[in-house]
């Protein structure tokens, strides 16, 4: 059960090419019931069906595996609330571990601990999740144990006060890791302290010692709800029968039964990102610093040539920033590029960690870095090692059922384009030099967000 930074999406559905992307049956568009089947490939099928109430089940159907992973994912994040509710989210995430009707919080852990599955939860700026990874025997188990908690969580008095312990304790432990704290530093300058976006995850100790049991409740009424979920599963397993486990532990007291209307989607809203620097002192050896500029939104087209960009400027040793910065001067360990989306908006940054005495040269270096990338873009080479890191990088990371689950809940969750696997690696081919360097001079061009943390 952590807080994370929201992670950047470039990817949609698993599938072969020339077939439907699937974006026509997002939302409430297909009829509660029918099964569609959205991508048939060798060894995997990838089956849609949405139930009573808008609940959306989406499975992929994997050869030649002996596990299965189910997530329920739930849109809902730290951007959905309001001051007052700060950390809500993440409150309830480590709330609904806690106890039902019909299982204890050690019933819970002990369901799944008995049959060497793996279960956690995680929470970002946009949505919750909750998983688990098992034996393919043991995934219905695992099923019922996540409807239960999701559905019937007791939120009792107790166990709030408990927990609010255990999350005073989890935000202490991040103020202690530099990259939490120059990473949420960076967030609130961009977006502004206040706004949604510019809010660390798991609050504030002042914000988690107001939020009440009612408000907590109430929180969990609104935005806990089956056309605000999707529960996604993969592995060894068959996609009706998974269905039906999925209406069973998810009809609990009439949840499916209810009519009300989803969370509105968090579009068309500007988000406002200003140029600006913060800093904050803390007893670290290194000093921690990112510096960025406004990137783009979650669904955006030019995001492939961007990833691209992102690689070649810091997505490896081999990257301009790994070797300018650590091969050649030795300044720093650890240097780093990154490209994280939201709904409408993103950023694009350079995160670095170095000795105090280095921090004037290091972003003398940054700056320069990309004042001549967003001049020149980059080069033939570049190009080609870019395209094939994210090609292996995608490919790689979808060897599991785990993953695949994961990749097929954000997809349906949070997207509006699902691509399938060959489509988006089609997208990545057809990258070109000019490509790179048009979002290079429009990115670079933008507010720079500098955030510096250290002793």
């Amino acid at each position: 059960m952590s807080s994370r930074k929201t992670e950047t999406e470039t990817t949609g559905r698993q599938g072969t090419a020339g077939r439907s992307s699937g974006s026509a049956l997002s939302g409430a568009s297909q009829r509660v019931g029918t099964t569609v089947t959205l991508e048939e490939g060798p060894g995997s099928v990838v089956r849609r069906t949405v139930l009573p109430g808008g609940l959306r089940v989406v499975t992929e159907q994997m050869a030649g595996v002996r596990s299965a992973a189910v997530g329920v994912w739930v849109g809902v994040g730290s951007r959905d609330e309001s001051a007052r509710l700060h950390g809500a989210s993440h409150f309830l995430e480590h709330l609904l571990f806690k106890g039902t009707p019909e299982r204890t919080a050690l019933e819970i852990s002990l369901a799944l601990d008995a049959v060497g599955g793996e279960f956690n939860a995680f929470t970002t700026k946009e949505y919750t999740c909750f998983h688990a990874r098992v034996l393919d025997s043991d995934l219905p188990l695992a099923i019922d144990v996540l409807g239960d908690m999701v559905t019937a969580s007791l939120l009792t008095a107790d166990d709030v006060e408990a927990e609010r312990d255990v999350i005073l304790d989890e935000i202490a432990m991040h103020d202690d890791d530099p990259d939490d704290v120059v990473h949420n530093l960076f967030a609130a300058e961009a977006f502004g302290e206040g706004a949604p976006l510019g809010r660390g995850i798991a609050g504030t100790a002042e914000s988690v010692e107001a939020l009440s049991r009612d408000q907590i409740r109430r929180f969990y009424k609104k935005h806990y709800r089956p056309a605000n979920m999707v529960v996604s599963a993969a592995g060894n397993l068959d996609h009706a029968t998974v269905v039906r486990q999925v209406r069973k532990a998810f009809g609990r007291d009439g949840f499916l039964s209810g009519s009300e209307p989803p969370v509105p989607p968090r579009t068309g809203r500007p988000v406002r990102i200003a140029s600006g620097s913060v800093s904050a002192s803390r007893p670290f050896e290194q000093v921690n610093l990112v510096l960025g500029v406004p990137g783009l939104a979650r669904d955006d087209d030019r995001r492939f040539a961007l990833s691209v960009l992102t690689t070649a400027l810091g997505g490896g040793t081999s990257s301009r920033l790994f070797q300018e910065v650590r091969e050649r001067r030795g300044l720093a360990y650890s240097i780093y590029s990154f490209a994280s989306s939201h709904a409408e908006t993103g950023l694009v940054g350079v995160a670095v960690g170095c000795l105090p005495s280095k921090v004037e040269e290091v972003l003398k270096v940054v700056r320069s870095e990309i004042a001549v990338l967003a001049r020149d873009g980059i080069t033939a080479d570049e190009l080609a090692v870019g395209k094939g890191q994210l090609r292996g990088g995608l490919v790689l990371g979808l060897e599991d059922s785990a993953s695949r689950m994961s990749r097929l809940g954000k997809a349906e969750l949070v997207h509006t384009d699902l691509l399938t696997i060959d489509e988006v690696l089609t997208r990545i081919d057809e990258v070109t030099l000019e490509d790179c360097r048009a979002i290079a001079a429009q990115v670079f061009a933008g507010p720079e967000i500098l955030a510096v943390v250290g002793p």
